[in-house]
């Protein structure tokens, strides 16, 4: 996706915006191969359901969300399908196969969404802890602004460090944020990012670093402490507590 085409794509989007409640399809890209969890944590119990289930019952009952592609690793397809008859996931058009990377799991999905879809809202499943709360903020700045992402404030001092891991000097946390899913894009737009970065080669750690390269804004709106990722076993430990608190 060329300039030119970026620009008329913005244009036309602005232009379509009403004061009618937004509305997106969602990704949820479940493909990795949870290496540092030690077990496949999106099949894992999570106060008794398993995480895959809360990531999708959250979308499921969403005001905002259409449909939803669920990208998973091609032994898991069979598995996932059954989970989402299982436990009623009436949303779900989709249930495809990942690619090798973040990056191309992401492209497989929203180039599965059903056409006509204005905003597309890609979500790691491994974040079962989002809230309805989290999922209208992000959609809605995403109407308005073509690109939003949830962000949470640094509070933690950082520092950089060399090759050697040697403190090399500090760094203005009031200039970073911790960034989160759901991120949610104009749909043509992030097919064309996404795509692009693909073709490039470029590997990406989240979605609106392709918004980046593409030269578009992405706006921030607030995060959540409990919006966790699950990457390693205190994290369950960690999401455990919060839903006894919620509770």
């Amino acid at each position: 996706m060329d300039t030119f085409k970026v620009q008329k794509t913005l244009t036309k989007f602005k232009k379509k915006n009403t004061d009618e409640p937004p509305r997106c399809s969602a990704v949820i890209v479940a493909a990795g191969s949870s290496s540092r969890m030690g077990y496949d944590k999106i099949m894992g119990a999570l106060g008794g359901i398993p995480v895959l289930v809360r990531t999708l019952r959250a979308f499921e009952e969403s005001d905002y969300v259409d449909e939803i592609v669920l990208v998973t690793r091609l032994e898991m397809l069979e598995h996932a399908a059954m989970l989402c008859d299982k436990y009623s996931i009436s949303k779900i058009s989709k249930v495809i196969c990942g690619g090798k990377t973040r990056t191309e799991s992401a492209l497989a999905g929203v180039s599965e969404v059903r056409k006509g879809a204005k905003l597309i809202a890609i979500h790691d499943g491994a974040r079962p802890l989002v809230s309805q709360q989290l999922i209208k903020r992000v959609v809605y700045a995403a109407r308005d602004n073509y690109s939003a992402v949830p962000a949470i404030k640094c509070t933690d001092t950082l520092k950089a460090v060399d090759g050697d891991g040697n403190v090399r000097g500090s760094v203005n946390r009031d200039s970073f944020v911790r960034i989160q899913t759901p991120q949610v894009f104009e749909a043509s737009l992030i097919k064309g990012a996404l795509t692009r970065a693909v073709k490039d080669g470029v590997t990406l750690t989240d979605d609106c670093s392709a918004m980046d390269i593409m030269g578009i804004k992405t706006v921030t709106v607030a995060g959540e402490e409990s919006n966790i990722k699950l990457t390693t076993p205190i994290d369950m430990a960690f999401a455990e507590a919060i839903l006894r608190g919620k509770s």
